[in-house]
């Protein structure tokens, strides 16, 4: 099937890590590509990790975007991923390999057993200390009962949460996208939610969108029993892959979160990501890997010193602010 390329552009509010924000894009069949950066500018599939099927005939779009050299949607590179579960690569375009954390699903009783004896005892002891978990969808009752999870605490995993303190207005923008294709799951302990994972379905695959739980029950274990809930359901939906984010981030070798992902059965899987330099910058900057950030150009050794060192200084300034109050 072709792609319509030439479509007119227009402009497309997204979600950066917590705030809205507008940016130009453009049409590429059913797709929208939006154009984002300031040095460098690199053309990518809005909302690429949640939709259901894959850029298709990128020839066309590339020569779309080509046709734009100057304005907001000029553009120094194009990026596309492959979809699970096709990992052999189909085009002929440079490739960087996609890290993508998975959970294979055969048999949500496999899985289950594969975990380590931890993990399993963790979900145990959630369920012995009152946790209860529900499938919803999303409703105005829900969004307020998710206002409470997010501001739980202003910190996550050490870190300013990007959830804390918004209104009901924003918290319902923030859970707007796909909801005619996601579930909420939703752990209580009694009347209260502790936890709640949005699973946004792909076809053949399932990603987690949306992912926290309250610091303060934290003893309950919510974070286990939602995963092991989300494999379960996806074993009942016959969804072959559960995806949560990237397995590694560039050249972060570890953190909590890629720890927290092993323990409850997520593995690596590569997916060829595609990079098209589309300018003589786009190409330089492909060359040099500046597009890949600094997480894919610094040493891991540089990263981890990097990422230690500003936990030390978060944690003294969230002393020095407890002692001014």
């Amino acid at each position: 099937m072709s792609e319509n390329c030439t479509a007119p552009t227009e402009t497309i509010e997204i979600n950066r890590r917590g705030t809205w924000v507008k940016v130009p894009s453009i049409r590429s069949g059913d797709k929208n590509v939006i154009v984002t950066g300031k040095r460098l500018r690199i053309a990518t599939v809005h909302d690429e990790s949640w939709i259901e099927t894959e850029l298709e005939n990128p020839a066309q779009c590339i020569e779309k975007l080509k046709a734009h050299k100057s304005g907001n949607l000029k553009a120094d590179l194009l990026t596309f991923t492959q979809k699970l579960p096709h990992t052999q690569p189909k085009y002929e375009y440079s490739i960087e390999w996609d890290s993508q954390a998975v959970v294979r699903i055969t048999r949500y009783d496999e899985w289950w057993e594969s975990l380590p004896q931890e993990t399993r005892k963790s979900v145990r002891r959630g369920y012995k200390r009152g946790v209860t978990v529900e499938v919803k969808k999303c409703t105005d009752d829900l969004i307020s009962q998710i206002m409470e999870v997010n501001d739980d605490s202003p910190q996550v995993q050490g870190s300013e949460s990007r959830y804390y303190g918004k209104s009901f207005e924003q918290v319902k923008k923030d859970h707007s996208a796909f909801l005619d294709r996601s579930d909420y799951i939703c752990a209580y302990v009694g009347t209260e939610l502790i936890g709640y994972l949005k699973l946004v379905y792909r076809g053949e695959i399932a990603s987690i969108l949306a992912f926290l739980s309250k610091p303060s029950h934290f003893d309950k274990r919510p974070g286990n029993i939602l995963i092991a809930k989300a494999v379960e359901l996806c074993d009942h939906k016959m969804v072959s892959y559960l995806t949560y984010g990237k397995f590694n981030y560039g050249n972060k070798q570890d953190s909590p979160l890629r720890q927290f992902k092993i323990r409850n059965g997520f593995r690596e899987m590569l997916v060829p990501k595609y990079c098209i330099p589309l300018t003589t910058w786009g190409a330089i900057c492909h060359m040099l890997g500046l597009h890949r950030g600094l997480l894919g150009i610094l040493p891991p050794k540089v990263i981890s010193f990097g990422l230690a060192y500003r936990a030390k200084l978060r944690s003294f300034i969230l002393k020095q602010k407890a002692g001014v109050a």
